[in-house]
């Protein structure tokens, strides 16, 4: 997948309807469109990357194609197990048990809105970023059309109605279930934290699945919380 045009968003989105049926196909085609994204910020080759909540092995596999000495970090050391290139840790995003300015990018792919303390989670990704370093986050935006994740788009009714009615209809609760692990984040909160960071400067922020022109659109209320899906901030530690 090349470009950064329709192409390359219409093979991403066709990918989601695979996610559960093929995930490694899934997984490798998101790795590595992430890692080419990161690269656009410089080279990779040597460099140590944190993959805070970290999941599939197919991000190890992209970043350490890519050259860099990889570490995946999880707060449920069952999403670690079985090979992976790299070293894994256990340990919660929003205390890292990572020393400042220890990282050369610090990775956070669909984290965020599991988190029931979003922003102090990304200020820990820039605390243990060395300067110059590179903090890449991408989330899912609760208003857009997968911000429910297996309950979409339900959850424009609410989370929680959402929520109930998945467990109506298949007998079990979802994996991602509102106000436990699944939190409403929105676009205007993620621009306002990278904005507003003392230690880092925001280098891009974009919609992560659209084509490279999308970016306008973050700079309209509402619209943005619709269409953007997934944010992508790129910072650089000061």
């Amino acid at each position: 997948m090349r470009g950064d045009g329709i192409g390359r968003s219409v093979a991403l989105l066709r990918a989601f309807r695979v996610e559960q049926t093929d995930p490694a196909a899934f997984y490798g085609l998101l790795a590595r469109d992430s890692v080419r994204l990161v690269s656009a910020h410089g080279t990779l080759s040597g460099r140590t990357v944190l993959d805070v909540g970290a999941g599939p092995v197919q991000f190890a596999e992209a970043f350490t194609g890519a050259g860099a000495r990889y570490a995946a970090l999880d707060a449920d050391p069952g999403e670690l197990r079985g090979p992976r290139p790299g070293m894994s840790l256990a340990g919660r995003g929003e205390r890292l048990p990572v020393r400042d300015g220890a990282v050369d990018v610090c990775f956070s792919s669909n984290v965020v809105e599991h988190v029931p303390a979003p922003w102090r989670f990304a200020d820990e990704l820039v605390r243990v970023t060395r300067p110059g370093g590179l903090v890449v986050v991408g989330y899912t935006n609760w208003l857009s059309p997968w911000g429910g994740h297996e309950t979409s788009p339900w959850h424009y009714l609410g989370g929680y109605r959402a929520t109930e009615r998945y467990g109506r209809r298949y007998g079990r609760p979802p994996k991602n279930r509102y106000g436990i692990g699944l939190f409403p984040v929105s676009v205007a909160a993620g621009l306002r934290w990278a904005r507003g960071q003392r230690d880092a400067v925001l280098l891009d922020a974009r919609p992560r699945y659209l084509p490279a022109w999308a970016r306008p659109l973050l700079r309209v209320p509402g619209a943005r919380e619709i269409g953007t899906w997934n944010l992508w901030l790129v910072l650089r530690k000061r």
